[in-house]
């Protein structure tokens, strides 16, 4: 065989010198690594409790107003057929190999990466800079749904009517076409809903270089929004375990009752036949397929950190391979369930304005903010309604939002454990990221935040960069530690070995499709538009591309870094591994024995490059079999 695996060049990969209960991290106080130091991390008191937290990361904002926008966007039904095709190929597997290397290691997304790849550990942190940004700028809805909220106090919704300071004479109520017999003809009729939500909440500019001023009402609920996620994640899995058992679940039960209540409205049959209508042409368009690789590796938490550090609270032996398959039928069913409560109302407003569904609330993120609204404003007791709405967004996005917090805080303890697992360390290491994000996010929350936060999630939070970081995941774990390494480590800890089409997707499927989706959305890029009509200026789309490639280049940037200059380099030891060449970590890379190069169609004066491992160990503290002298 010309090709190997690392399990089979290094016959120390193996579940019996890879116990949990021996790992040590390099550089840390061995003293810590012990399992009696992992126990004071902190276990989920129960499998309830796991997979409560896990649903409701991944049950959140993303799937009440993204996963509509996107379909909305992409053409309704056709949106479906890729993210299905993504969601078996892409999102479960990759689902159960983050989950897996978080229980089995029990240690955070950065330094679990030591105990695996050790040269991959850039992975680790451009998964955090990615759920940082999202940190930053996902909480904002929040401090809309906030806004929402207390403004549902109110005798009268705001958004009900056009009798505001804010509406202009172009505001039209639903249900008063009388007040102009042509009033669905007026290319600029805007709705309350929409006015509302443009003049009054984000009191929107006309450009991305209008960033206008701060709107200090949306500053406060940003305020209010970081002090309840400071107070859900401050104990760790202690006290997050508990809150969830309330904020996993209640918006469930709201979103039933607005479906039920959506389904009852006029024009809603025609928003369900667009929504499960496929239009074969939009699978030629590349953004498509784009956008729904992106939105099942976003909204399953994939490359982000967040399943490996909520892993890592699992006992060692939690069937963590039956868990995938609950999660990842729960998460895409709810937003296929989402999907329906947001385009049946789609067609109610359809329906009344008089206008196809594709030019029906075109706000881009902000579709739930005009489209629930109005729903909860045609309910009896609106107002009643509307405050339950809000409280689940809220909802939705505290269990998204102290996850994410809690996936960081994860991860700089475990690298640091001898300074943060100390008495009230962790409250204030917690309370100086909760600072600096809020004082980060205070631009999202300017008159042109809203360009802002789209540039972020197309760029940074979704798109190339999780593509790319999927391929380098799915190749470091399948081909360069192993897939039937990786099988050994879970059979350790579950009893039994899964089936081969995880490891199938991890070695072929996932990287090729991943990889063949980001090269065709290169070959067909179309620059970022907002609302389908405003162009961002060339700085600001240099800005969305620096931003999203930094996460990217932290992998080979790692590799550089770590990886040693020269076979005179005195400081190879102290990382744990000898390479004698840079033709090793092509080696690595691509999974090869020396020896089988021979039966390679290769130029002999390549040959002698490709003869200089000697002990290359691939997990910090162990070390390979020598090889014996030629």
């Amino acid at each position: 065989m010309c090709l190997t695996t690392a399990s089979e060049k290094f016959p120390c990969l193996n579940k019996e010198c890879l116990k949990v209960t021996s790992l040590e991290i390099p550089g840390q106080d061995t003293n810590v690594g012990k399992k009696t130091q992992l126990l004071d991390r902190g276990q989920w008191a129960n499998k309830l409790e796991f997979l409560l937290a896990v649903a409701g990361t991944l049950v959140g904002l993303g799937n009440l107003w993204r996963f509509p926008y996107l379909c909305y966007k992409n053409g309704g039904g056709a949106f479906l057929i890729p993210y299905i095709l993504f969601l078996l190929t892409c999102g479960i597997p990759m689902f159960f190999l983050e989950t897996a290397m978080g229980q089995f290691t029990s240690q955070g997304c950065i330094t679990c990466w030591r105990h695996f790849c050790p040269l991959f550990e850039g992975i680790g942190y451009a998964t955090q800079v990615v759920i940082a940004y999202a940190a930053v700028s996902y909480i904002v809805i929040q401090a809309w749904a906030f806004f929402y909220l207390f403004s549902s106090f109110t005798a009268e919704l705001p958004w009900a009517s056009c009798r505001n300071t804010w509406n202009s004479e172009w505001c039209v109520e639903s249900g008063k076409s009388n007040v102009s017999s042509n009033w669905t003809a007026a290319a600029n009729s805007t709705t309350p809903a929409t006015e509302f939500w443009e003049k009054r909440v984000l009191g929107l500019s006309g450009g991305i270089e209008e960033i206008g001023s701060l709107r200090w009402d949306l500053a406060l609920c940003l305020l209010l929004a970081w002090i309840l996620c400071y107070f859900c994640v401050w104990k760790g899995v202690r006290s997050t375990g508990k809150v969830v058992y309330f904020t996993a679940t209640f918006p469930y039960v709201m979103l039933v009752v607005l479906l039920a209540r959506g389904l009852t409205l006029p024009g809603a049959i025609n928003g369900i036949t667009f929504y499960l209508y496929p239009d074969p042409k939009k699978l030629v368009d590349p953004q498509v397929w784009m956008d729904a690789g992106a939105q099942v590796l976003f909204s399953f938490g994939i490359c982000q950190g967040s399943l490996t550090a909520l892993g890592s609270y699992n006992k060692y032996n939690n069937d963590c391979y039956k868990d995938t398959f609950v999660l990842c039928l729960v998460n895409g069913g709810s937003s296929f369930v989402a999907g329906f409560a947001i385009f049946s109302v789609l067609g109610f407003m359809s329906y009344e304005q008089g206008l196809p569904i594709s030019e029906v609330a075109a706000s881009g993120p902000g579709l739930a903010f005009i489209a629930y609204p109005r729903a909860v404003a045609m309910m009896p007791l609106p107002q009643l309604w509307s405050i339950c709405f809000f409280i689940m967004v809220i909802l939705l996005g505290a269990d998204t939002q102290f996850v994410s917090l809690e996936c960081l805080m994860t991860s700089i303890t475990d690298m640091f454990p001898t300074v943060f697992r100390r008495a009230y360390r962790r409250e204030l290491l917690l309370f100086c990221l909760c600072s600096v994000c809020f004082f980060l996010g205070l631009l999202l929350v300017t008159e042109g935040g809203l360009y802002f936060l789209q540039l972020f999630d197309h760029y940074v939070c979704s798109g190339n960069n999780l593509l790319l970081l999927s391929v380098c995941q799915s190749v470091a774990i399948g081909w360069i530690y192993g897939a039937d390494n990786l099988y050994d480590n879970v059979e350790d800890m579950i009893g039994y070995r899964p089936r081969p089409l995880m490891k199938i997707c991890w070695l072929y499927v996932t990287p090729t499709v991943c990889l063949g989706t980001f090269l065709f959305s290169v070959v067909k890029y179309k620059p970022l538009k907002f609302n389908k009509t405003y162009s961002y200026p060339t700085w600001a789309y240099a800005l969305g591309w620096f931003l999203g490639l930094l996460c990217v280049l932290l992998v080979p940037l790692w590799i550089i870094f770590k990886a040693p200059a020269g076979p005179h380099n005195s400081e190879k030891e102290q990382v744990g591994w000898k390479i004698d060449e840079w033709s090793n970590i092509l080696l690595l890379f691509v999974g090869m024995d020396p020896k089988s190069l021979s039966c390679l169609i290769l130029p002999e004066i390549f040959f002698p490059f490709f003869l200089f491992i000697e002990d290359v160990p691939l997990v910090s503290g162990f070390t390979s079999k020598k090889k014996k002298k030629r």
